[in-house]
């Protein structure tokens, strides 16, 4: 029988080679084809007596890259068809069913009598590393780039084709959690360690090897199907579980503050799926899997996370009539800590870098900077020497503008002073090619004023860069009102190519992002001044489902920087613009306590010197607060609110700004900006799944207690009156790229 997405050839031996590649794709996926083709693969081979076994490999680098989530998208809306025409009964029956096929498959596999080999060639995560996991053998060809994994519960999901069940039961009850609660990937060394794989062999000996295993009697039970198995960690009710099981639900619950109903059904798979035989076991998992697919947060992750994320780094901003550009050089014009991490992830993605700077001095410690980052990847086995070579050999320090005669891009990221940065632009002019792009890492200044102090406004953008940036996934293109599709086009291109997401914004003060994530470090003034206790400031941020309380974040940015930021707002837009109680604090704080934050070691926290211990609150905040509330008269739940409240009101606003044009950026840019509570989905799918109307009411009963930073724009009433939502009257355009 000839099949769409694998190739099975019988040799000599009676060993069927299964190689999956779909075609048209760069990666293998696990769609309703796949799924469907491997079923009757399965059937086929274990009916055929002249089969001795089989071994299922790829043709393509990778092994497969997991499931085509937007499958699991149109189950749901099938659920919601069939939900309205026959009723819940049945709908939940049918998602369970279709939900329950994969799983059936993977666990025919295992139970067909013929000993089944996974030649692992590349990249397996998600469901395609499920696969493997069923399989009876499993061998992976050395590959320093080679990922195994299951990373489901990170777009809102867990392993629903087994993987709760199978990992463990093979490797020790607190690294199989560790796998499947965090879904970070592994090396194929750290998998053989684990008991994950079986055998490492070089690439030309793959399929070899696992045919050879296959040869040489390999057993076709899984160990959980032999009578004699006992669970690695041993069972559930032992001693050993009784560490295990109360020490994880803390650690989840530390983690998560119970937002994430995939990580909690991760967490009840394992503990009532070892006490059951692996058919109960899956059945179990099945159930759970079917509860977590038809959840809002699952939704919201799936959309934000995973499709719109997609999207948006397959180029769906980009302007389409212009061709693709390849940025080879660039410059850096600002060598301190933002430009020389700059400057490090271009290099590292291939690109020659000039690194500028006022003297060569501060050039070479731009340089230095990016030294000391290749060389902590390279202590923690990220990178080799060799790597660090090539990375610094494409770096050039220099004082010399006239080096900007070659490069295809210039960013500029010095002080963010108009003044500096209109002595730079001049600077620059003088030497640069006429048709360079020329861009702004300004983080609040708008870009509009910024680009008359350059002659082609059209050949200027804005880049905004977030800190540290060579783990912050996201950057903000910002275009001003002459900004052209050529320079859009340019800066979409480079950071993709550099890995990064991109959001594309119109230019205003603060832009997207700045502009939410300084409603959220506000709200936690606004509490402080109230007489909220810090520490509960701090926790009922996180307990929202922010990464760090404001308190802390203000820290991080530093507080004479917010206080900088604060009066040149006030400044160029008047005392109305900003809020009078918080900059007194701001003023306390930094210019009369001398606390500037992180950066001197001392701000709203105390920090320790590096290794000695943690950050700490400061004592001292007390008698900063005008009075001091009693915790236990506060409303947790209304405090939680009020810090995803402020954030997604700000959000409506930019859309009603024009700021944002597509409701995707607004979401990716909000979780991978300043980490606005992914479970949502982000900002605008915070109101879109609540509901606007309950949204709009819930603003007007904070803005009645609190005042009119909750006041809901019109934009927001207007379509809570008409029950709009954002996705749905502003449908994201489709992709270009």
């Amino acid at each position: 029988m000839a099949y769409k997405n694998f190739k099975v050839e019988t040799d000599s031996d009676g060993i069927a080679l299964v190689t999956w590649d779909i075609p048209g794709r760069s990666m293998n996926v696990l769609d309703e084809t796949s799924t469907s083709e491997l079923d009757a693969i399965v059937k086929a081979t274990t009916a055929d007596a002249a089969v001795k076994g089989v071994v299922i490999t790829s043709a393509k680098e990778a092994f497969c890259a997991g499931a085509d989530l937007s499958m699991l998208e149109g189950m749901n809306q099938a659920y919601a068809k069939v939900f309205g025409e026959q009723g819940e009964t049945a709908a939940n029956q049918m998602l369970f069913e279709q939900s329950r096929r994969f799983s059936q498959v993977l666990r025919s596999i295992e139970t067909s009598g013929k000993p089944w080999a996974a030649a692992i060639n590349g990249l397996a995560l998600g469901g395609g590393f499920e696969i493997t996991l069923c399989c009876h053998y499993r061998v992976a060809a050395e590959n320093p780039k080679t990922r195994l994994g299951l990373p489901e519960v990170k777009v809102g999901l867990f392993p629903g084709a087994g993987g709760t069940q199978r990992v463990p039961r093979l490797v020790p009850p607190q690294d199989a959690m560790t796998i499947l609660l965090k879904g970070d990937p592994v090396t194929v060394e750290k998998a053989k360690a684990l008991n994950l794989i079986h055998a490492i062999v070089p690439a030309a000996d793959l399929v070899k090897a696992a045919k050879d295993w296959i040869k040489g009697g390999g057993k076709a039970v899984a160990p959980w199907d032999d009578k004699g198995f006992k669970l690695p960690g041993g069972p559930v009710f032992s001693k050993a579980g009784m560490m295990m099981f109360p020490a994880g639900n803390a650690i989840y619950r530390r983690e998560t503050y119970d937002n994430y109903p995939a990580a909690r059904a991760i967490m009840s798979c394992v503990y009532e799926g070892l006490q059951l035989p692996i058919d109960a076991a899956l059945r179990v998992e099945s159930r759970y899997f079917t509860s977590v697919l038809r959840s809002k947060e699952a939704a919201a992750m799936i959309r934000s996370l995973f499709l719109s994320m997609q999207e948006l780094n397959k180029g769906a901003r980009r302007p389409k009539d212009v061709p693709a550009t390849k940025v080879k050089k660039i410059a850096v014009i600002g060598a301190g800590f933002m430009g020389a991490s700059v400057g490090y992830v271009s290099a590292r993605a291939g690109l020659d870098v000039v690194l500028i700077d006022r003297d060569q001095e501060s050039a070479d410690k731009g340089k230095a900077h990016a030294q000391k980052m290749i060389e902590d990847q390279i202590k923690k086995g990220r990178a080799k020497p060799i790597d660090a070579e090539a990375l610094l050999a494409r770096i050039t320090p220099t004082a010399d503008y006239a080096a900007l005669k070659d490069v295809d891009l210039v960013i500029e990221a010095v002080f963010e002073d108009r003044k500096v940065k209109a002595d730079t632009f001049a600077k620059a002019q003088e030497h640069m090619k006429p048709d360079v792009i020329f861009a702004s890492n300004t983080s609040t200044l708008p870009i509009t004023s910024l680009a008359e102090s350059f002659k082609d406004q059209g050949k200027f953008v804005g880049i905004h860069f977030f800190s540290p940036v060579e783990k912050m996934m996201l950057v903000e293109i910002i275009k001003g009102k002459n900004t052209g599709d050529v320079a859009l086009a340019t800066a979409l291109d480079y950071v993709r190519q550099i890995g990064k997401t991109p959001i594309v914004v119109n230019d205003s003060r603060g832009f997207f992002a700045n502009r939410c994530v300084g409603r959220y470090v506000a709200e936690g003034n606004e509490m402080f001044l109230e007489g909220v206790p810090p520490a509960m400031i701090e926790n009922c941020a996180k307990m929202a489902g922010m990464p760090v309380g404001p308190l802390s974040l203000s820290d991080e940015v530093a507080l004479d920087l917010g206080l900088k930021i604060m009066k040149a707002t006030e400044a160029d837009l008047g005392p109305n613009a900003i809020n009078p109680d918080q900059k007194k604090l701001m003023v306390e704080m930094v210019e009369n306590q001398g606390r500037l934050g992180r950066k001197n070691s001392k701000g709203f926290y105390d920090y320790p010197e590096k290794g000695k211990g943690q950050k700490s609150l400061w004592p001292g905040l007390s008698a900063l607060q005008p009075k001091q509330l009693d915790p236990d008269t506060l409303d947790v739940e209304e405090l939680k609110q009020r810090f995803l409240v402020v954030q997604a009101v700000e959000a409506a606003r930019t859309v009603e700004d024009h700021v944002i044009t597509d409701p995707r950026e607004a979401d990716v840019g909000s979780i991978l900006g300043f980490g606005f509570a992914p479970f949502t989905g982000g900002t605008l799918s915070y109101i879109d799944f609540m509901g606007t109307k309950k949204f709009v009411e819930l603003c007007h009963k904070l803005e009645a207690k609190y005042g009119s930073r909750f006041t809901p724009p019109k934009l927001l009433e207007e379509m809570a009156a008409k029950s709009e939502t954002f996705y749905g009257r502003f449908a994201p355009k489709k992709s270009a790229a």
